[in-house]
């Protein structure tokens, strides 16, 4: 589901080349969500790994992820604040 749920995402990216023939990448449903590259292909790796990153940090932090298509992956996501951390 997790993979299907990138991929989604990365369908709604919005890709631009720059002045210097690079390109950037956001997913304007994934706020912070930015990549560049040389090239189209190394800017959609990039954000594939930006767009994994910000996943992570997002489900650590418990925070709410967007509903991407009909994919919602907040229903299988633990809630950290309820499990007891031993030091």
């Amino acid at each position: 589901m997790l993979t299907e749920y990138i991929n989604e995402a990365l369908k709604s990216a919005f890709y631009d080349k720059l002045e210097d023939s690079s390109f950037c990448a956001k997913i304007p449903c994934c706020p912070g969500t930015i990549a560049f590259g040389e090239t189209l292909y190394e800017c959609e790796q990039e954000l594939r790994s930006v767009l994994e990153g910000w996943l992570i940090v997002k489900i650590r932090h418990g925070d709410q992820l967007p509903l991407i298509g009909n994919i919602n992956i907040n229903k299988g996501i633990p809630c950290f604040e309820e499990v007891a951390v031993s030091g």
